[in-house]
């Protein structure tokens, strides 16, 4: 006698394999969507101030002397001075180059200023490489006697050059005026100084111009 065989059933799918499947569907979408808000947010831009020039401690920041420029700077975007966000009275606490966009800790309120400007005129040209933005360091020997010098001395440790006024018509290389921020507090020596007919000297730092 034949026996009739029951028809094979399918087994189910257990309910977590279905549940795994939609899960790595999720993963999938929730990648796409990271990426796609990581790119949009690099695409971000934020107008932000940058230097039209070089412009060096103490000295006053105008709107001639700034530029607006769009970049995207992401979370970094409030360490920069914003456009509209420069106040009337403004100057730059240290030197900011041609092109640097401008950092909110470079720019401070003139009242709190700490420098000067002076004009000095050095005894021997300076070097090519010194130009605006220029660190160096001003010497002095001290006059002695007609002709004679005392030994040469640091004036000032760490000034900054506004610009440079070079005079070759000079025999034997000639000399050169500078004006220079200089801290407030070098400014009565520096003044007397010059009073007392020393021979200055202007002295790049380590590495300056180069």
């Amino acid at each position: 006698m034949t026996v009739a065989s029951e028809p094979l059933r399918t087994p189910r799918r257990a309910f977590w394999g279905d549940t795994r499947f939609f899960l790595g569907i999720l993963l999938v979408v929730a990648s796409v969507a990271g990426v796609w808000l990581v790119v949009a947010a690099a695409r971000q831009t934020v107008p932000v101030y940058a230097a039209a020039h070089t412009i060096v401690p103490g000295e006053p920041i105008a709107a001639g002397d700034v530029k607006v420029v769009d970049v995207a700077l992401g979370a970094v975007a409030d360490t920069y001075v914003g456009a509209g966000d420069l106040g009337d009275a403004a100057v730059a606490t240290r030197t900011i180059e041609a092109g640097e966009l401008v950092p909110a800790t470079s720019v401070g309120d003139a009242a709190d200023a700490r420098t000067t400007s002076v004009v000095v005129r050095s005894a021997v040209d300076v070097p090519a490489s010194v130009e605006a933005g220029t660190v160096v360091e001003v010497w002095a020997a001290p006059l002695l006697e007609h002709g004679a010098y005392d030994e040469p001395r640091i004036l000032v440790a760490d000034a900054t050059v506004v610009s440079v006024t070079r005079d070759d018509s000079m025999i034997g290389g000639g000399a050169a005026a500078l004006e220079l921020v200089i801290p407030r507090d070098d400014v009565s020596a520096t003044l007397a100084a010059m009073a007392d007919e020393s021979a200055l000297s202007i002295v790049p730092t380590l590495g300056a111009g180069s």
